[in-house]
């Protein structure tokens, strides 16, 4: 593995990327407004299993295929985006649902979130640009441990990371979603507020460059 000096340097820019205000912590705020605290926690989990699917393939070299095939870049990033967009617009037509915790109606919300958020960070290239650009930073190629190893576990530890900045927003996003619930007309400025932080996140990714 990298010297203790690397590893360090590794761990605090791994830190300030996390959780330092982005898309990533958008979302998932946006689908505890929405949602609620559980959908949330479902989202978050949904987020760090998908992003595995972006280690294995820095690992495995894959991800670099989007420097090369910038049409393949473009398909995934323009679906990621219409997908996210999509999300929001219909949390401006849903009714009341998961911000009212009804007992029903949690468990479906949060199997959704979980099952949304997968896709979602399936569909994102700059994940994958993110793991290509800052990983190989950090490895060792004279190291013991042959490099798709290092980027597995390197990987592992910044979607740990990642997650774990998530977690924090859930938190947060849920205790604003009480405060707002217990004002008038709460329930459907939350609701707007969610979907309009996933139509903003949907439109920046589109116009994002690679």
């Amino acid at each position: 593995m990298p010297p203790l000096e690397t590893l360090l340097a590794f761990a605090v820019a791994t830190a300030l990327f996390a959780y330092f205000p982005g898309p990533a912590l958008l979302y998932t705020a946006a689908q505890t407004l929405a949602r609620g605290r559980r959908a949330g926690f479902m989202a978050a989990f949904g987020i760090h299993i998908g992003c595995y699917a972006h280690v294995i393939a820095a690992a495995a070299g894959l991800s670099t295929v989007f420097r090369h095939v910038p049409e393949a870049y473009l398909a995934l990033k323009f679906a990621g985006a219409a997908y996210l967009i999509w999300l929001g617009i219909g949390m401006f037509r849903r009714p009341k649902e998961a911000t009212d915790a009804t007992p029903a109606a949690a468990p479906k919300s949060g199997r959704r979130a979980f099952l949304d958020s997968v896709l979602v960070e399936l569909l994102n290239p700059k994940v994958a640009i993110f793991f290509i650009a800052f990983l190989p930073q950090f490895v060792d190629p004279s190291a013991a441990f042959p490099l798709w190893a290092q980027f597995l576990i390197l990987g592992t530890i910044v979607n740990l990371t990642f997650s774990s900045a998530d977690v924090v927003t859930v938190l947060a996003a849920s205790f604003v979603v009480g405060k707002m619930k217990r004002s008038g007309g709460g329930g459907r400025a939350v609701r707007w507020l969610a979907g309009s932080l996933l139509v903003g996140l949907g439109v920046k990714l589109a116009a994002a460059k690679a």
